[in-house]
């Protein structure tokens, strides 16, 4: 089976098996299966929202989504037999940091694919973990190693 890295702000589909892995941190990947035709598609984008200067990439989550859903389709998948997984989104830097871009991620993921009427059949997100992941295109398994801590054992300041 080929194996295929996965860059931040990259996606990729094919009907050809292949192994997919890429490293989350905040960042989130939603992985489309169809179990019908045997194929699967995934991204990996870090921020939510394109905020609509420069062009769109699939760095950001509102138009990575959307660009694995077309090309499942392009490919000959139904909507209906889709599915999905979601990963990724841990929080990184400081712990009390104000941005929280892997929350936001990760609700965006969950917001778009209710929308498109798309089931998660799994999830692994959230934590201060980030997180080695192994998609198998072909059979929609996936597997996950977790990385380093983000936070060693850091004392917090109550008063910030």
């Amino acid at each position: 089976m080929d194996r295929y890295y996965l860059y931040p702000g990259s996606i990729f589909a094919s009907r050809k098996p292949h192994i997919v892995d890429t490293i989350l941190g905040s960042c989130v990947a939603v992985a489309l299966w169809d179990p019908v035709l045997e194929f699967g598609s995934i991204n990996h984008y870090m921020l939510p929202y394109w905020n609509g200067e420069g062009t769109p990439s699939n760095k950001y989550g509102d138009i990575a989504i959307p660009a694995i859903i077309n090309k499942m389709l392009a490919m000959g998948s139904h909507k209906s037999n889709l599915k999905a997984k979601v990963f990724g989104g841990c929080e990184t830097g400081t712990p009390n940091g104000v941005f929280h871009i892997g929350e936001r991620n990760i609700e965006l993921a969950i917001e778009v694919l209710k929308k498109e009427q798309i089931p998660v059949l799994s999830h692994n997100v959230g934590g201060y973990r980030g997180r080695k992941v192994l998609f198998y295109s072909e059979s929609g398994k996936v597997m996950i190693k977790y990385i380093k801590q983000s936070f060693p054992d850091q004392q917090i300041d109550p008063k910030g």
